[in-house]
C-alpha cells in the first residue's frame, strides 16, 4: 500500500538521483558540450567556452537547490513541517531557482534556447515563493497558537 512514508522515501530517492546525475553533467560536461556542438548548426562553433560557463555556473545553484530540498524532505519525513527552518529551506529553493533563471537569461544572447529554461526556472521559483509564504504564515499561527496555550 502506497503511504506518505514511501512517498517521502521516493522523493528523496529522486534528489540524490538528481544530485548524482548533477554530479555526472559537471564531470562530463566538455564531452557533452562537444557532442552537441558536432550535432548544432555551424554558428555555435567556437561557443565550447560559454555552454561550460552556463553549465558550471549553473551547477552551483542546482546543487545548493538539491542540498535544500533532501532536508526540506528530511524534515517532512520527522513530522517537522511547520518550522521556520523549513521556510528558510523553501527561500533558498526560491532564490536558487531565480539564480538558475538568471544564468539562463544570461546565456540566451549566444544560444537563444536558453530563454525557455530561463522562464521555466523563473515561474518555479515563484511558486516555490508563493509556498514559501503560505508556509510562514502556517508557522506564524503555529507559534501563536503554541503561546496562547
Amino acid at each position: 500500500m502506497w503511504n506518505d512514508k514511501k512517498s517521502i522515501t521516493l522523493s528523496k530517492f529522486c534528489v540524490l538521483a538528481f544530485s548524482a546525475m548533477l554530479i555526472g553533467i559537471a564531470l562530463s560536461a566538455p564531452w557533452i558540450v562537444n557532442r552537441f556542438l558536432d550535432f548544432s548548426r555551424a554558428d555555435l562553433v567556437g561557443k565550447e567556452n560559454f555552454f561550460l560557463s552556463t553549465i558550471y555556473s549553473g551547477s552551483i545553484p542546482a546543487a545548493v537547490l538539491l542540498y535544500c530540498l533532501y532536508r526540506l524532505l528530511h524534515s517532512i519525513e520527522h513530522e517537522e513541517v511547520f518550522i521556520s527552518a523549513n521556510v528558510e529551506y523553501l527561500r533558498r529553493i526560491s532564490w536558487c531557482c531565480f539564480a538558475g533563471a538568471i544564468i539562463c537569461f544570461a546565456s540566451t544572447p549566444y544560444y537563444f534556447p536558453w530563454i525557455f529554461v530561463a522562464v521555466a526556472a523563473a515561474f518555479m521559483g515563484l511558486i516555490v515563493r508563493v509556498i514559501k509564504n503560505i508556509i510562514a504564515q502556517a508557522v506564524e499561527l503555529k507559534n501563536e497558537s503554541e503561546y496562547t496555550i
